[in-house]
């Protein structure tokens, strides 16, 4: 993972790529300190509070706390409710402790005087020790598939509420093996693989290329739970929210540099969909593993109380 820039974590200078939408994501990500252990970031002006984005600010929150040799190697956050996104989110950040090999961080993200967020992780210092990794899918490179942002482009033509989503592939450059988008209707087997990376070099800054990592970890992440279903047809009739994420770094890696995100569904019940994915570099290495659960519940079904 590069290492942090010089300068104060505390006041950070934003990082500036030359793309609009890039530019404004690590913008918002680059949450701002106002009290100590207490940050408070914006959100896009989207209607929507994007989980990519709370997750990617409470990471930038925690990593400002920790010592310099301590990398982020673990954590689980849970969604607890919607956020607003007309409101800034504050983060508290909670030194649980700092050890000479681990710190510990709890984040919790408020709106409206109430938690809408919580997230527990894990720091380690490197260390030397056994190696092995499952070997990656013998998927086609990214250099042969078409970006997502000119597959959603010829979508908006007919399809214009695409939009308020497809904005962050001017960011993302995004590519789909099977070419499966968010919107497709025929039914699949729960898998998919997807390559990404940002579309502009970022800065030597850990805490970018984690949060960005994050970011693009919980995108089309929930509908890989709906693919046997239907796709699009299943999602006019479902509530979808994220419940929870889990992520582990395993390796250095780059977000500006190519990662295949391999997700699989392996359950769906009880209205809710379970969902993991590994990522890994070009050359073939794991460098980090995702799991979400998610609420996929059915508008017309009768609630058990």
């Amino acid at each position: 993972m590069p290492s942090p820039a010089p300068g104060s974590p505390a006041n950070p200078t934003p990082a500036r790529t030359g793309n609009a939408v890039l530019d404004d994501i690590l913008d918002i990500m680059n949450v701002e300190p106002i009290e100590q252990n207490l940050y408070r970031g914006r959100n896009h002006d989207t209607e929507h509070v994007f989980g990519g984005q709370v997750l990617a600010q409470a990471i930038t929150a925690a990593h400002r706390t920790v010592r310099p040799e301590h990398h982020l190697h673990s954590l689980h956050a849970y969604f607890l409710r919607a956020g607003d996104w007309r409101l800034p989110i504050l983060y508290e950040v909670d030194r649980i402790r700092d050890g000479r090999s681990f710190s510990t961080r709890r984040v919790v993200a408020i709106q409206h005087g109430k938690a809408i967020f919580n997230l527990s992780s894990s720091w380690h210092t490197p260390e030397t020790g056994l190696r092995h990794t499952t070997p990656m899918p013998n998927v086609l490179p990214p250099q042969c598939l078409r970006s997502d942002r000119e597959l959603f482009a010829e979508l908006a033509r007919t399809q214009p509420d695409v939009k308020r989503y497809a904005f962050r592939f001017d960011a993302i450059d995004s590519r789909q093996v099977e070419s499966l988008l968010m919107v497709n209707e025929e039914p699949h087997p729960p898998f998919k693989h997807t390559w990404l990376r940002a579309r502009e070099p970022l800065p030597a800054d850990e805490s970018v290329h984690l949060g960005l990592l994050a970011y693009m970890s919980d995108l089309d992440f929930m509908s890989t739970s709906m693919l046997p279903h239907g796709g699009r047809l299943l999602r006019d009739h479902v509530y979808g929210a994220s419940l929870d994420h889990a992520m582990w770094i395993h390796r250095p890696f780059r977000a500006d540099e190519w990662l295949l995100f391999a997700k699989t569904s392996p359950n769906a019940c009880g209205a809710r969909g379970f969902v993991r994915g590994h990522f890994f570099t070009e050359a073939g290495e794991l460098v980090a593993t995702a799991a979400q659960e998610c609420l996929i519940r059915p508008l017309d079904a009768p609630r058990k109380r």
